[in-house]
């Protein structure tokens, strides 16, 4: 039951930037960056029991001009975040960030001046996932969620400008201690 009794006569039609969506979203190698409690999660995800092999993801790269996508498994400290930043800098384009865990995305329940409140505010972030710490069932999901906005954005320099508009945006955000809602 494979692809060729699906199609007709054997011919399947479809666009470059198709196959190139496709190979992008089936290809993506993360970087090892755990922190905390969720790189134990994250760690989990990559064994046999939930095995992100499926995806093509089974090695979690030790360089990043190796890796594609980043895990951000942790609370980033302030003395981190240059690090960060710079191993996001040596990534390959295109490259892919992905916030795992409150602390991450927010900062979590540290709230003060040594831990950055949310890591986009060092590099851009494209999927957040909650949770303290999420289970590797939940990081599993946000990966195929992350698959599924990388097989559907733009390419070349459209990305880049896409990139350096959500960057910006990012950077000047107003930081969470200073935000005013329902919780002050």
């Amino acid at each position: 039951m494979g692809l060729e009794e699906k199609l007709p006569s054997g011919v399947l039609l479809t666009t470059v930037e198709g196959v190139a969506d496709w190979t992008r979203k089936s290809s993506l190698w993360p970087a090892t960056f755990g922190l905390a409690c969720c790189a134990i999660e994250m760690m989990a995800s990559g064994a046999g029991r939930y095995d992100m092999a499926r995806f093509g993801m089974e090695v979690f790269r030790a360089s990043p001009r190796q890796a594609d996508l980043m895990i951000v498994a942790g609370r980033v400290s302030q003395k981190m975040a240059p690090v960060l930043r710079q191993i996001y800098d040596q990534m390959a384009e295109p490259k892919w960030v992905l916030a795992m865990g409150v602390c991450a995305s927010s900062g979590g329940m540290f709230n003060n001046y040594a831990i950055v409140q949310g890591v986009d505010h060092v590099v851009p972030v494209d999927m957040y996932l909650p949770g303290c710490p999420p289970r590797p069932e939940m990081l599993i999901d946000a990966i195929l969620k992350l698959h599924d906005q990388v097989q559907h954005a733009k390419l070349g320099s459209n990305r880049r400008a896409q990139i350096e508009e959500l960057e910006e945006a990012g950077l000047n955000a107003l930081p969470t201690s200073q935000m005013k809602g329902l919780m002050r």
